[in-house]
């Protein structure tokens, strides 16, 4: 059937033809499947943020011991803007801080020093989710789902040993109705 001496004998033939059939069903996995490094994820334990179409909270994460004890936001706020961007984050919807922005930088989040200091009293225990404020003179203020975590995990040891008690705020006095007296 094959002349003597053919460089195509059978046994070649289904061997290029074994590899060729392989190498089709392993390509076609793509195919069908998305490819997941092109898929966007947060690849953090905190959350991502959107705060318009330039600037972002990044790795957002409520730090504390307890339910009801002190916390403090982690992460990063960053504009990509050109412009300063001033955003206001509360963990506990009563106490707030203001974080500046310049264009095109990153303010960091936390308790160490050059970072901005955000803190509260934790809504949630650790485990949870915190409702975070997070908000824009431009865009508004929008609730965001946070994780709560402790000081179980290494990276986390520190932030949580660190953590200032909270101001004293003082109620202060109104001014005495002044009484005239009557004639």
């Amino acid at each position: 059937m094959y002349p003597e001496g053919s460089a195509l004998k059978p046994t070649v033939l289904a061997r290029v033809a074994a590899v060729v059939a392989i190498a089709i069903a392993v390509s076609a996995c793509s195919a069908i499947n998305p490819i997941t490094t092109q898929k966007e994820y947060q690849a953090s334990d905190g959350v991502h943020v959107a705060l318009g179409d330039n600037a972002e909270a990044i790795n957002l994460l409520v730090m504390t011991t307890a339910k009801d004890a002190p916390a403090v936001l982690t992460g990063s706020i960053h504009n990509a803007g050109t412009d300063d961007l001033t955003v206001t984050l509360s963990i506990d919807g009563v106490l707030s801080a203001n974080v500046t922005v310049s264009p095109d930088s990153t303010v960091k989040l936390g308790t160490g020093e050059g970072e901005q200091l955000v803190q509260g009293t934790s809504p949630a225990a650790p485990g949870g989710l915190a409702p975070v404020w997070i908000g824009t003179a431009e865009l508004g203020a929008t609730q965001s789902q946070v994780p709560v975590v402790d000081g179980t995990l290494a990276p986390y040891n520190e932030v949580v040993d660190s953590i200032p008690a909270l101001p004293v705020t003082t109620p202060t006095p109104s001014p005495s109705p002044s009484v005239s007296p009557s004639a």
